[in-house]
């Protein structure tokens, strides 16, 4: 008789352990994502979730012969686009348990930043997908149907986990709106109402609800498009610095009782000398109060350019700032391998704004678990976990019989050696075991030994 396999045995091996260990299930219903009957959420969750590990999507895992075990196409499409189950709540409570996780590998004194940043969701063969806008991608400077996907994470410098998002639409530049059959009191409406937002203005709330769920952070990096005074005044009020580089803009410093640009604060700063690739530093404040300390690096690219970092710890010095900043870079390497590894975006292709949301919430926990498994593999301080599991399994074993099982292994290597040798380690065996305590000695069998 072999019986049938249960539901939660879906995942592959090499992933189920730390799918376990992370309670990647428990915060799903923390989170209220469950449902009254029917597949349960955590099923149709993990099927999901490993659809990239089995190198399948959706559509092609129905049409292979494991389909006849499997949902209907209906069941998994209604979990994705239900509007009640609480994704963000999801996300941030296991990101949080996560970086608790880390932390416990991290060294006290070493720097954690939060880390903000946008990137481009392409929907371009859509026409009728919910809050679809026109927006402009500024790596390639064209225009683009989908969203901007404005990603909050968490950085040890190793180890990068996001936190929070958000997909960003636009009400000048909206292609389709909101359903008006959408229950307004659900956290599907509210996620709607906050696409239409602008990104400074959903940045301190993304800020303020990591701070309050315990992650700790020093440091919130930013890019050139969002190191503007308002949103460094807001994070600073908040207990965090801002480091962010700056271009020449509108903006302006006081020096000397005067306001002036970014490229008269650059003429004005002091030069730096023995420190490569830094040019100059100044100390000032922003237009609104706040003091800034901004730092005037070479631009790789463009020998005769620079580059200006803006740091509101003013007592960072400039190779601090340089060096904390890099940091921001683990953010570009996870858009990389979110889109290009883990399916974001490609996957499913449904026209309700809740299935991108959970869809993408799905993939991010992909990501967690990988940056959590690496982790553990590359750190040699989890080791120390290892060491007791094993001890705890050697205490299992009985001394005796694993005395006498080396014993006989030690016979076994020695009937293939020639006879002298034989002898000899015979004799220094049983002279070992003569030496021993006479209630060790009795678990012992006698070793014959040739004088």
């Amino acid at each position: 008789m072999i019986t049938k396999k249960v539901q939660n045995n879906q995942l592959p091996r090499e992933i189920k352990a730390k799918f376990d260990e992370l309670g990647i299930l428990k915060h799903l219903r923390q989170a209220g994502i469950t449902k009254a009957f029917g597949f349960s959420c955590g099923y149709l969750f993990q099927l999901v979730f490993c659809l990239v590990f089995r190198r399948k999507n959706w559509y092609r895992l129905l049409n292979s012969p494991k389909a006849v075990d499997l949902p209907g196409k209906d069941t998994v499409y209604r979990f994705l686009n239900h509007p009640k189950f609480a994704w963000r709540r999801f996300l941030l409570s296991l990101s949080t348990a996560t970086i608790q996780k880390v932390s416990r590998l991290t060294d006290t004194q070493h720097t954690k930043v939060l880390i903000l940043d946008d990137s481009s969701f392409y929907r371009d063969r859509s026409k009728q997908v919910e809050l679809l806008a026109r927006c402009f991608d500024h790596a390639k400077q064209t225009y683009f149907k989908g969203y901007r996907m404005l990603t909050l994470g968490w950085s040890d410098g190793t180890t990068f986990l996001p936190v929070d998002f958000s997909l960003l639409s636009s009400e000048k530049a909206a292609i389709n709106g909101i359903q008006s059959t959408i229950d307004k009191r659900c956290s599907g409406y509210k996620r709607r109402i906050e696409a239409l937002q602008t990104a400074p203005v959903q940045i301190p709330a993304m800020v303020e609800r990591a701070l309050s769920k315990g992650i700790q952070a020093s440091y919130v990096l930013m890019d050139s498009w969002f190191t503007q005074q308002p949103l460094v005044k807001a994070l600073t009020h908040q207990g965090l610095n801002v480091i962010g580089m700056v271009k020449a803009t509108n903006q302006r410093y006081q020096v000397g009782g005067q306001l002036v640009g970014l490229k008269s604060l650059f003429r004005l700063a002091l030069p730096v000398t023995g420190q490569k690739g830094v040019l100059r530093s100044i100390r000032t404040t922003l237009a609104n109060g706040i003091p800034v300390k901004v730092v005037f690096v070479q631009n790789r690219h463009q020998r005769d350019r620079w580059l200006a970092l803006l740091s509101t710890d003013c007592t960072l010095t400039a190779r601090e700032i340089i060096r904390i900043y890099g940091m921001r870079w683990d953010i570009e390497l996870f858009f990389k391998a979110t889109k290009s590894f883990l399916k974001l975006q490609k996957e499913f292709q449904g026209r309700s704004y809740d299935l991108l949301i959970s869809h993408t919430t799905i993939v991010f926990t992909r990501f967690i678990l990988l940056a959590w498994q690496n982790r553990c593999s590359s750190d040699e301080r989890t080791l120390g976990g290892m060491f007791y599991e094993l001890c705890d399994e050697m205490s299992e074993l009985d001394w005796a019989v694993a005395l006498t099982q080396l014993l006989d292994l030690l016979h076994e290597a020695l009937a293939g050696t020639k006879n002298t040798i034989k002898k000899w380690i015979t004799c220094q065996l049983q002279q070992w075991i003569d030496r021993l305590p006479s209630y060790i000695k009795a678990y012992l069998p006698e070793l014959s030994c040739e004088s």
